[in-house]
């Protein structure tokens, strides 16, 4: 399922989308942007510039619950001084308790964590060249226990969680002052 985002109203929260933070600080500012560079150009922004690190914004998407699922999503990092990121989420509980991979402009690299209790614990990852201002991919599946993460389509790496075995929310996700555009989001049911 890909999500519509050219449906979406410019200048609104997007539809179909209920918002979380983990951790402290703002809540964040979920607006859809005209973006010419986009695929329909229509994208989602976060544009909420608080500066708290422990600070994770969600736009968690409304529909069935999965727990064996393939995700991708295209996101462009815009702009942000400590931190430049947008990530995916799988298997949401809630905004305290899900998984997560994310890409980072500002490091270059792409880690893949589990946030239980609000508290993040990197389980793996790789340094790699995330350039700011374009548009990549980041992609994250869940099957069993297994989850791997790719980025513009190449697989970087795998590994084993049995820490959240039910079905849960995906969600798009940015880190403290990043400005992250999203403009498209696939969702692939594997039950």
């Amino acid at each position: 399922m890909i999500v519509a985002f050219d449906k979406l109203e410019a200048g609104k929260a997007p539809a179909g989308f209920s918002f979380a933070r983990t951790g402290q600080g703002a809540l964040g500012k979920w607006v859809v942007v005209n973006d010419s560079t986009a695929i329909i150009g229509r994208a989602i922004e976060q544009s909420d510039t608080d500066r708290t690190d422990n600070r994770f914004p969600l736009a968690i998407a409304s529909g069935t619950p999965s727990k064996n699922v393939d995700v991708v999503i295209r996101f462009k990092a815009v702009a942000g001084q400590v931190d430049r990121a947008g990530g995916v989420a799988v298997r949401v509980q809630s905004a305290e308790n899900y998984y997560i991979a994310r890409a980072n402009a500002l490091e270059d690299n792409v880690r893949f964590y589990r946030v239980v209790g609000g508290r993040r614990e990197q389980l793996a990852g790789t340094d790699i060249k995330v350039p700011s201002g374009e548009w990549l991919t980041l992609g994250l599946k869940a099957e069993g226990d297994t989850f791997t993460t790719s980025f513009n389509g190449k697989v970087l790496f795998s590994t084993k969680d049995p820490t959240f075995a039910a079905a849960g929310r995906v969600a798009l996700w940015t880190k403290s002052d990043s400005i992250t555009r999203f403009d498209q989001l696939t969702i692939t049911p594997l039950d």
